[in-house]
């Protein structure tokens, strides 16, 4: 194989099949490349929440707020079945500290213009049955929604060829080519493929491409491990976090300095119904390098949590338990745009627990810059400078 095209996307997740669609919709020439198969990575391995609560006041819910207007007429754009429901969500708070935290956090996203409030105990007991006795109460949301993540990354790959791009599965990249210092292609395991722009959305493994150009970023894998129980009855009101996923997603120095197993493996409440009822009871946070094999103190600490706060929980059978790789950066957000030393190199990965919130409107940014050299929101904060 030796091709030529005008963009390479690196990555056949949720971020590279969203950019490789914006981008052919504009008219651009891609080759999307994925060393597995589509959904691959993180976007097969996740949970199916579009919280928008969980997103810092600032860009990072801007971009949530913008992703969630696009979803809701995303399935007819792309023609195909992606399983997106507007349920609404909510975050329990179980102590008094988390309440005072989860009030603060609600009061800046209300400034925001986001649609959020607090209930007290009695007031989430009406949204959700079978809360423990002893929650404070919850944030809650009508804004929160989900999704089948599979789904959705093969629907964005379908009409990204629909519109001319080509995706080639079980390839791996295996080298960066570049002529002084500009971007000349990549070389596969199948052969070259020639062009001016390469995008890195390998995601979790997207330090190993940067280092394929002589690049460092700071992206690390963090695994999440999930549960899935068997076909129920409708059970979740929509998307449940607890007020500690959010601590544990943003704070990870509490994770080194606590005596509690749970606390330590990052574990916070996510917990959803599919559609065809199987509940998805997450997760860890754990740094464990590129290990996505699951643990039997993973699976107990995460059911613990989750019967501490739903006692209801415990009568469920489970039939699946599995672990992913999410690519953390230390302040939460992603790495997005062309890097200064290498002309026509782009990064666009770094979402960690956020890459199929911010699937759609990461897809509208990316494309947004390498076409018109600017976007609608403040690209600034994505730069990998900011690290320095």
């Amino acid at each position: 194989m030796n091709k030529t095209s005008e963009i390479v996307i690196i990555g056949g997740g949720v971020i590279g099949t969203s950019i490789a669609y914006n981008l052919s919709k504009k008219g651009k020439k891609v080759i999307l490349v994925e060393k597995g198969d589509l959904a691959f990575g993180a976007s097969g391995s996740c949970d199916q929440e579009i919280i928008l609560q969980s997103k810092s006041p600032g860009v990072h819910l801007q971009m949530a707020m913008r992703s969630a207007e696009i979803y809701k007429t995303l399935e007819d754009e792309l023609n195909h079945p992606i399983e997106y429901k507007n349920t609404g969500g909510m975050i329990i708070i179980e102590t008094e500290e988390e309440m005072k935290t989860m009030e603060g956090i609600v009061e800046k996203q209300k400034k925001f213009g986001f649609n959020v409030e607090i209930l007290d105990r009695n007031e989430a007991a009406k949204l959700q049955g079978g809360l423990a006795e002893h929650l404070q109460g919850s944030t809650y949301s009508p804004q929160d929604a989900h999704i089948n993540s599979m789904e959705l990354t093969i629907g964005y790959a379908n009409a990204a060829k629909k519109l001319g791009a080509e995706v080639i599965l079980n390839t791996e990249v295996t080298g960066i080519k570049q002529e002084n210092r500009k971007i000349t292609g990549v070389q596969t395991s199948d052969g070259d493929i020639d062009s001016e722009i390469v995008i890195n959305c390998a995601g979790a493994w997207a330090p190993a491409i940067a280092q394929m150009a002589g690049i460092n970023i700071p992206i690390q894998p963090r695994r999440g491990q999930i549960i899935i129980t068997e076909e129920v009855p409708p059970y979740v009101m929509g998307d449940i976090l607890s007020a500690r996923y959010i601590a544990a997603k943003y704070n990870p120095d509490i994770l080194k300095n606590s005596n509690d197993p749970g606390i330590k493996l990052g574990v916070g409440l996510a917990l959803s119904q599919m559609e065809k009822g199987n509940i998805m009871i997450g997760a860890t946070r754990e740094f464990v390098g590129y290990d996505t094999s699951v643990t039997r103190e993973g699976i107990k600490e995460i059911l613990k949590y989750a019967t501490r706060l739903v006692p209801g929980i415990r009568d469920l059978n489970i039939i699946r338990v599995f672990a992913g790789l999410r690519p953390y950066t230390p302040d939460g957000l992603p790495v997005i745009g062309f890097m200064e030393n290498v002309e026509g190199f782009f990064m666009a990965a770094g979402h960690e627990g956020d890459g199929i919130a911010l699937a759609p409107v990461t897809g509208e940014i990316v494309s947004d810059l390498i076409i018109d050299g600017k976007t609608f929101i403040d690209d600034s904060v994505f730069d990998i400078k900011r690290f320095n």
